[in-house]
């Protein structure tokens, strides 16, 4: 038996357990994992609650990402003890996911850990720093550089935007850090942030064109806050959206587009394909600053994790949670 979080519905509702489970109920898939390490990501938090329709199918392990070592395998790509880490692909929502001591997974979802990175390390990361990472790439391949001017990122105290903040800082660029939480001003600016501005600045309606301010941006907002920090972009500057956690609504106007000649670059790490995904970790092995990790980092056993999420949901947790699982995989 294999430990898991599972979700189920019933007619009373939808409920979250820690219980044990036969690993023969583990869904198809060509590949079996031991899970070292996993994650508490704000989508995983939702599919818990329940607080928003997540989930694709019961019952359901939770769980969007995990590192582990291959136990088994049918495909050719990977074999028993190598190294993997997965992301996305619908796991945590339509097929079970990495809040268990195993997942059997396809193949073509998993990707080699990179060498340098340990598989506790990958989970400080996780998707939330993946996520941040395509960001990142996308701002350079449109063209933002350190000597375009500043950076804003918006969420900054979260997952994604604390690894947004490090990477971009070890990469030379200039940072703003937007936080709701006034508290965490020392701990952004220890990420590498020189500016913190107050999320109250961005979350009313304001005009159409603002004072231009950045050249690049990481929102994980959406809604009102994207609206602005698109109103304030400088001429040419490149937003790269990824969340909706302000609001999944964009009451804008066209012009910072055709005025501006801003773009809005959407990045999904859901179904990103694995080139793009080899490339990011790639880039995190050698871009960001492993030091700064702990920093953003909260430990939690597999147990906590269901008291965990709500905390989660209103705002409450720094950086990213890690669920050892198995940590003597290493």
């Amino acid at each position: 038996m294999i430990d898991a979080i599972l979700i189920e519905k019933s007619e009373s509702g939808q409920s979250a357990t820690l219980t044990k489970v036969d690993p023969a109920q583990l869904p198809a898939g060509d590949v079996l994992v031991d899970v070292a390490f996993s994650t508490l990501n704000y989508k995983d938090a939702l599919a818990i609650t329940g607080a928003s329709p997540v989930v694709r199918s019961f019952p359901m392990v939770p769980g969007i990402d995990f590192a582990g070592i291959v136990r088994d395998s049918a495909n050719p790509a990977f074999k028993a003890g190598d190294r993997v880490v997965l992301n996305g692909w619908g796991v945590g929502e339509k097929h079970w996911g990495g809040l268990a001591s195993q997942a059997r997974v396809s193949g073509d979802w998993l990707v080699p850990l990179p060498d340098g990175i340990t598989m506790r390390q990958a989970m400080v990361i996780g998707t939330a720093g993946y996520t941040a990472m395509l960001c990142v790439i996308a701002l350079e391949q449109h063209g933002v550089t350190p000597d375009s001017g500043e950076v804003v990122v918006t969420g900054a105290a979260g997952g994604v935007g604390s690894v947004a903040v490090a990477l971009l800082e070890n990469l030379g660029y200039t940072v703003t850090a937007v936080t709701g939480r006034a508290s965490e001003a020392e701990y952004l600016t220890a990420l590498g942030a020189k500016t913190i501005v107050d999320r109250a600045e961005l979350s009313h309606p304001g005009r159409p064109l603002a004072r231009e301010r950045w050249a690049g941006a990481i929102d994980v907002a959406g809604g009102v806050v994207l609206a602005n920090v698109l109103a304030a972009m400088r001429y040419g500057g490149v937003v790269a959206a990824c969340g909706l956690a302000g609001g999944m609504d964009l009451p804008t106007t066209v012009a910072p587009f055709i005025l501006r000649s801003v773009t809005l670059a959407g990045i999904d790490s859901v179904m990103c394909p694995k080139p793009a995904r080899l490339l990011a970790w790639q880039r995190l092995a050698r871009d960001l600053d492993f030091a700064k990790l702990d920093a953003m980092t909260n430990e939690v056993a597999l147990a906590d994790v269901i008291g965990m999420a709500p905390r989660l949901l209103e705002g409450k947790v720094r950086g990213r949670v890690v669920v050892p699982i198995a940590p003597q995989l290493g």
